[in-house]
């Protein structure tokens, strides 16, 4: 992971944390940056397509049998079973586009970052929890897509994937969008301006500051 000029993070929230809605807009703040290239990593599921949805681009969308032959060549990155459907992340792919400077952000949840943390132990994990369990269950009923049993469900859920905040490296409170926008931009710019990443990216520039050159 020291060779990879890019930064690896995890984002991981229970459903309804606003997670996605966070990646979204700093990916739409950040668009053709130079400075803070960025994208977030497309992963394989077997779930089916909501609406709106695009194979390749929100997801690649396989059958069970797929992603089992495809956890046997050992492709992935990581992998998990989520509320009965596959979810996994492309090693290959990841480690390319870190060589290649830009940022890579995982939208996985606790289960897939342990995973990652063993094989990339540099990798910046950054948890997302909902300002209280009645906003949290507000937001999962404005959606407006499942049954009050899945909602169940999905409220069972997120108390289990709460309870694993502390193995990340930072958590931020959604409760203001503003403010938790604010807060993973900062993160993520502080990662970009680690010692090891800086000297990685101005090695010239050091050496002429120094007179090593």
């Amino acid at each position: 992971m020291s060779s990879l000029l890019g930064n690896l993070f995890i984002l991981a929230a229970p459903s309804g944390a606003g997670k996605s809605s966070l990646i979204k807009a700093l990916m739409e703040k950040y668009k053709g940056s130079d400075s803070y290239p960025m994208q977030v990593s497309v992963s394989h599921t077997t779930r089916q397509p909501r609406p709106g949805e695009v194979d390749g681009e929100h997801y690649h969308f396989v059958s069970r049998a797929q992603f089992e032959a495809l956890i046997e060549q050992g492709v992935f990155f990581e992998w998990a079973e989520v509320f009965g459907n596959y979810y996994g992340t492309s090693r290959v792919t990841i480690e390319q586009t870190l060589h290649r400077g830009i940022d890579v952000f995982l939208d996985i949840d606790w289960q897939g970052a342990r995973q990652v943390k063993t094989l990339m132990p540099d990798t910046c994990g950054v948890f997302i929890l909902p300002p209280s369990i009645d906003v949290l269950e507000q937001r999962l009923n404005s959606r407006g897509q499942d049954s009050e049993e899945v909602i169940a469900g999905r409220m069972k859920k997120a108390v289990d994937e709460m309870s694993h905040f502390s193995e990340f490296d930072h958590v931020i409170i959604n409760d203001d969008f503003a403010t938790a926008l604010h807060d993973l931009e900062a993160i993520v710019i502080a990662q970009r301006l680690r010692t090891q990443k800086q000297q990685m990216r101005y090695q010239t520039l050091l050496d002429e500051l120094l007179g090593t050159a």
